[in-house]
């Protein structure tokens, strides 16, 4: 029985393939590779918990074989409707799990990020029959398709979109650019064992006329490959599925990260272990007290996971330079001696805002996290605490300035003092400062990441940036203070349109690019009479820095405010 097409553009044809599925029957029949021939491969890359969908699936037998050992949540599509009316019979006793559905996989009425993994064994050779502009448009669809679907790094703006995916080959140098992104899960010795494993299937994409031995560079975006301690993995009803995570840095020493796994290239929290709590120090440390020990005297209980971190160090560039920028308010060099009233927007693991409370002693700090998960990661694996000088407020920042405003336009500012009030202990004498009742900052920052990575701008989320709620921020901002903000824009209109937003409500506009990174640190002031020149600049952060390197600061010596500041521009 002849069952090939009399020509290939019959493969794209749906009555071709209904006619095919009658013939051939319920005998499975397997394009190009059987289970046994693909296994290897498929469980190397796919895990069992993780939501697979097949397109095309026709009657093969590797969707069955997989549910069989243990790959059980797989969805199987095809546009034959004979062909899965085949299959719900063969299978709706045996494996009740997995479901088959009759669908164009050009119009799939899947929601966005449904699946982990999308398989294809043989669907797109049926659909590329031949390289007219009708077929590649209708292969453009499929992979768009398929694109939108899956959970990854495929969705985000910088792959996902033409003018995202030439920035990225521009600025890797090449015209032709292959992005392979690496599972958590998986695991190598570093750089080589990757091409070793990449090179044969990279070369089959090479183009016509490439000599065979060419070679290929390879370029990561990152170097702590499969060296990473996973300490805690928990899930958030509002940041989904995380990890805490302590991997080894270039110089030897251990770095604690918080990454959200739906966003798992991008590192959310970072802080420096101390010294003295680095993992080898302290296997030693317990092997030597199981040596001293005696058999029935029960182990030390493991210190708590935050007392390990350095708190005098910042690990972000855009953290470092963020607080660089309290150089521009007024006489910097008095701002340990000077009630400072800062909102900080967006916790993290903390370091931000645990940084100006440690290193300004008469700073009253309000922290807005919208996820209470976030404030206890914090605190228990990044060294986190409140104090009476910070209070976390768990709230939707736009609310939480929302509301602030509200009540600064229903006459917050003839309120006695009583409202915003701190005190502390100091040498055996109470010391008092209070505030207007007026919600007023001298410093409002913006460390605020968005959830949806289709977007060319992954912080802040653009209601953050509109210009409506910018005049709020201004309103609660005292007319000498600054608003500085974390952006992370790869779109080039949007981040225009962003500047422009910002400088109609703040008429003095300072952008300081984060070397190496997307990241542009923009400062922000209500009165343009205020511009200061580079060198004036320069000057305030250098009187800064000198009083925060008193003896016994604990101040980082690589930390130089200044040079946070060179390369600022007015925009």
């Amino acid at each position: 029985m002849d069952l090939l097409p009399k020509s290939p553009k019959e493969f794209g044809s749906i009555d071709y393939w209904e006619k095919f599925f009658q013939q051939r029957g319920k005998k499975a029949f397997e394009w190009y590779g059987t289970y046994l021939e693909l296994c290897g491969l498929l469980h190397k890359y796919i895990k069992p918990r993780e939501k697979v969908l097949v397109i095309g699936c026709g009657n093969s037998e590797l969707s069955e074989q997989l549910y069989d050992v243990g790959y059980q949540d797989i969805v199987n599509i095809d546009i034959s409707e004979v062909v899965i009316k085949q299959m719900k019979e063969r299978n709706a006793s045996r494996r009740p799990q997995m479901s088959f559905l009759k669908m164009d996989m050009t119009q799939m009425e899947f929601p966005d990020a449904s699946f982990q993994v999308v398989l294809d064994k043989g669907t797109l050779d049926a659909v590329l029959t031949d390289e007219e502009e009708k077929t590649l448009q209708q292969v453009d669809r499929m992979l768009a398709e398929v694109g939108r679907v899956l959970q990854g790094r495929e969705t985000e703006w910088l792959f996902g979109m033409e003018e995202g995916r030439k920035q990225l080959a521009a600025s890797a140098g090449f015209r032709r650019l292959i992005t392979v992104a690496l599972h958590r899960g998986q695991q190598y010795e570093g750089m080589d064992s990757i091409q070793a494993e990449l090179s044969a299937r990279v070369m089959e994409l090479a183009p016509a006329g490439m000599p065979a031995q060419q070679q290929v560079p390879f370029l990561s975006v990152g170097g702590d490959i499969g060296v990473r301690t996973v300490q805690h993995q928990d899930c958030s009803p509002l940041s989904g599925d995380y990890v805490i995570e302590d991997v080894q840095g270039d110089d030897r020493r251990y770095f604690r990260r918080l990454i959200f796994l739906s966003n798992r290239n991008v590192v959310q929290s970072e802080a420096r272990l101390l010294k003295d709590v680095s993992h080898r120090a302290q296997k030693k440390r317990k092997k030597d007290r199981k040596k001293q020990r005696p058999a029935d005297t029960p182990e030390d209980p493991p210190a708590a996971p935050g007392q390990a971190i350095d708190k005098s160090y910042l690990c972000c560039e855009h953290h470092k330079a963020m607080i660089a920028g309290l150089a521009l308010l007024r006489n910097p060099e008095l701002l340990l001696e000077t009630p400072l009233g800062l909102l900080v927007v967006g916790l993290g693991g903390g370091s931000l805002p645990l940084f100006v409370h440690d290193h300004f002693p008469k700073s009253c700090i309000d922290a807005v996290e919208i996820d209470p998960s976030m404030l206890q990661v914090a605190t228990q694996w990044f060294g986190f605490s409140q104090s009476n000088r910070m209070k976390v407020h768990i709230a939707d920042g736009l609310d939480y300035i929302s509301s602030l405003a509200e009540e600064e336009g229903h006459g917050g500012d003839v309120v006695e003092e009583c409202k915003w009030r701190y005190c502390i202990q100091q040498r055996q004498r109470l010391v008092c400062f209070s505030f207007p009742a007026r919600p007023h900052y001298d410093v409002i920052m913006f460390d605020v990441d968005s959830k949806d990575p289709t977007l060319g701008m992954s912080c802040p989320p653009p209601a953050f940036v509109a210009q409506p709620f910018l005049q709020k921020v201004k309103s609660i901002l005292t007319p000498e203070g600054v608003f500085i903000l974390n952006l992370v824009c790869r779109d080039l209109g949007l981040k225009d349109s962003v500047l422009a937003g910002l400088k109609a409500v703040f008429p003095l506009l300072y952008v300081r690019r984060i070397e190496g990174e997307v990241n542009e640190i923009l400062f922000c002031q209500p009165h343009p009479e205020r511009k200061l020149a580079t060198p004036e600049l320069l000057e305030m952060a250098q009187a800064l820095e000198q009083t925060l390197r008193k003896p016994g600061k604990g101040w980082d010596d690589t930390y130089v405010l200044s040079d946070m500041l060179k390369t600022v521009k007015i925009v």
